[in-house]
């Protein structure tokens, strides 16, 4: 028979209780802690986080110059009934795939100016380059725009294909953008025609769509 142990009741004395280490236990508190604080400070920039700054205009969508679609986009793929002289028989001979028009009006230093803004898709580079060519010169015709072929019957509305009229054209892989641009009231400034044609060559990106 073992002897009592201490109180006097048989078996062997509980066992002491292990140290706490304080050392581990601290170690949790700060990690803890620093979660939390890590935490709170990720949700303060959540909501404290700037505006961000909104996206540069792409150079379709920004310029010298402001304008306001008043007609279109009218879209074909039969580009020879939609245009005349030379033009017409290139495209009869060459067909594009697709032909999208429009209108805009823009005001500058009192003064209104009616725009024509084409995009003639072709089937590929080679005969964009061509039509281009063919329409940059003087006498060949070109594609009709839409005041021309009666589709906007606005008041007042200038002819744009005559040689008051500003023109240019660019021609982008197997697409070609034609302007054509003229004041309303008959007024002329040829310098500032040109530069408002120019500029609305970036208004054919919307015709893509």
């Amino acid at each position: 028979m073992r002897p009592a142990g201490p109180g006097g009741q048989g078996g062997p004395p509980p066992a002491p209780k292990p140290p706490r280490d304080t050392k581990t236990l601290a170690l949790k508190g700060g990690a803890l802690v620093a979660i939390a604080v890590v935490s709170a400070l990720l949700w303060w920039l959540i909501r404290h986080e700037p505006e961000k700054a909104p996206v540069a205009d792409t150079p379709a969508q920004s310029g010298q110059f402001q304008y306001t679609l008043i007609e279109g986009p009218q879209v074909t793929t039969d580009c020879a009934s939609k245009s005349y002289g030379d033009t017409k028989d290139f495209f009869t001979q060459t067909p594009c795939t697709r032909l999208s028009r429009a209108l805009y009006t823009t005001e500058t230093g009192g003064q209104k100016a009616l725009v024509s803004v084409v995009l003639v898709t072709m089937p590929g580079e080679v005969t964009a380059t061509q039509l281009k060519a063919l329409t940059d010169k003087d006498g060949t015709g070109n594609v009709s725009d839409l005041v021309r072929d009666g589709t906007f019957k606005g008041q007042g509305a200038p002819k744009i294909s005559g040689q008051d009229a500003a023109y240019d054209s660019h021609v982008t892989g197997p697409e070609v953008a034609i302007v054509l641009a003229g004041f309303y009231n008959k007024h002329k400034d040829k310098p500032l025609l040109e530069r408002i044609a120019t500029d609305a060559l970036r208004l054919s990106g919307d015709l893509r769509r």
